[in-house]
């Protein structure tokens, strides 16, 4: 299963049988190692992942094996059985329950998932400018959205606590759930309480089945006890402190491998793509922006801009409101983010009704998706649309957007 190294389990007598089971499943490259050598172990041949149980005596060794793990230039998922204490943020938990040999297995191949796009990444990376593919190091939950399921009493506090370190998306019934889904990225489930059993079995049912959601990270109440081809799910039940120890560092992994992504995409595109955005950088805007304008020029055809642009918004409502529009902008059309947080989108072939239209409708799609740092509240962007005249450059329909945009904000 892995070719890039060992899986080193640091797991103890007491759970050899887990070990047994994983490997059962066709995980053959796992090796049983005890604390007193995992660190040599972990230098002699670095390894593919870590499986690890806290040993009773304290928790000094995994402190120091965690943060062996985390100064690894290639990514190393450390998963941890049944902890019970908080953990490191990129240690994933793993709940020890029913079937738990293949929920391991199946954690642990969509973690080493991660690990070989990473590695990929990196490779890619190796012969480009560094300039042309910058990848963020800051904490992938800066760029993380989570959606917030549930209409019970815990709803508010989780929304509370989650929202101190990501976007949160709200949504009040499984319905609602459905179209945040199919709206935006999202990099994490947290399901509160409020539903039965019944609906609970059947949306987690729903995401098992579609493998655009099959790796999300999702955490759960157990009303359900069936089991579900979902490898980052953890059931949880308790205060909504519990339940986000558990989601935290399930979702900070899915935002790193969006991250990796991403930035693949950049290469992809020569560096094209913004890859925090996934929208065009300005200097590759402004390039097709004069194109698309000389050749609507030639051909007499359609081409209108629009400029989205928010009253009050912080930088992650600005790249969470970008890459919603790199998501749902249609394939003809491009756009960029600019320094000042605001949005340009060109639309290809579109008069200024067609354009209005679709302006207003992007609009509508960020105002009630995305996350905002107030409470209970949406954010509103306002888009001004210009169409292109016969006697327009580039340069003169942009200075007009820029102007009226200007006049519109103040």
């Amino acid at each position: 299963m892995s070719k890039h190294g060992p899986i080193l389990a640091v797991i103890g007598v007491s759970h050899r049988a887990l070990i047994a089971g994983v490997r059962a499943t066709g995980v053959d490259s796992v090796v049983e190692i005890d604390w007193t050598n995992v660190l040599q172990a972990f230098d002699r041949s670095p390894p593919a992942a870590v499986i690890a149980a806290i040993p009773a005596e304290g928790d000094a060794a995994f402190e120091t094996l965690a943060a062996h793990i985390a100064a690894s230039q290639l990514y190393v998922p450390l998963i941890v059985l049944d902890a019970a204490a908080s953990l490191p943020a990129h240690a994933i938990p793993f709940s020890l329950r029913e079937n738990g040999a293949d929920r391991l297995a199946a954690r642990l191949r969509a973690a080493l998932r991660v690990r070989a796009l990473h590695a990929t990444m990196l490779r890619r990376q190796a012969d480009r400018p560094a300039a042309s593919h910058p990848f963020a190091d800051s904490d992938p939950l800066q760029d993380a959205t989570v959606l917030l399921i549930g209409r019970g009493a815990s709803y508010p506090a989780l929304s509370v606590a989650l929202g101190t370190q990501m976007g949160v998306v709200g949504a009040l019934s499984i319905e609602a759930a459905a179209k945040h889904l199919n709206a935006r990225d999202i990099d994490g489930i947290v399901i509160s309480d409020g539903f039965t059993a019944r609906v609970l079995d059947a949306f987690l049912t729903v995401l098992s089945e579609d493998p655009r959601f099959r790796n999300l990270p999702v955490v759960a109440p157990s009303e359900s006890k069936r089991s579900y081809d979902l490898p980052n799910l953890e059931t949880v039940d308790g205060e909504p402190a519990q339940v986000v120890m558990a989601a935290l560092p399930l979702i900070q992994q899915r935002a790193f491998e969006q991250r990796i992504n991403r930035t693949l995409r950049s290469i992809d595109a020569g560096g094209m793509l913004d890859p925090r955005t996934g929208l065009l950088t300005p200097a590759a805007f402004d390039r097709d922006f004069k194109t698309a304008v000389d050749q609507a020029q030639a051909r007499r055809s359609g081409l209108s801009a629009a400029r989205f642009f928010f009253a009050e918004s912080h930088p992650r409502e600005q790249y969470d409101a970008a890459r919603i529009l790199s998501r749902l902008i249609r394939r003809m059309d491009f756009a960029t983010m600019h320094d000042n947080g605001t949005m340009t989108a060109v639309f290809v072939d579109a008069g200024g009704r067609s354009a209005s239209n679709i302006a207003k409708r992007l609009a509508s799609v960020m105002k009630y998706t995305m996350h905002s740092a107030r409470r209970g509240s949406h954010i509103d962007p306002h888009v001004h649309v210009e169409t292109l005249t016969a006697s327009d450059t580039a340069a003169s329909l942009l200075a007009r957007l820029t102007s009226e945009t200007k006049r519109a904000a103040s």
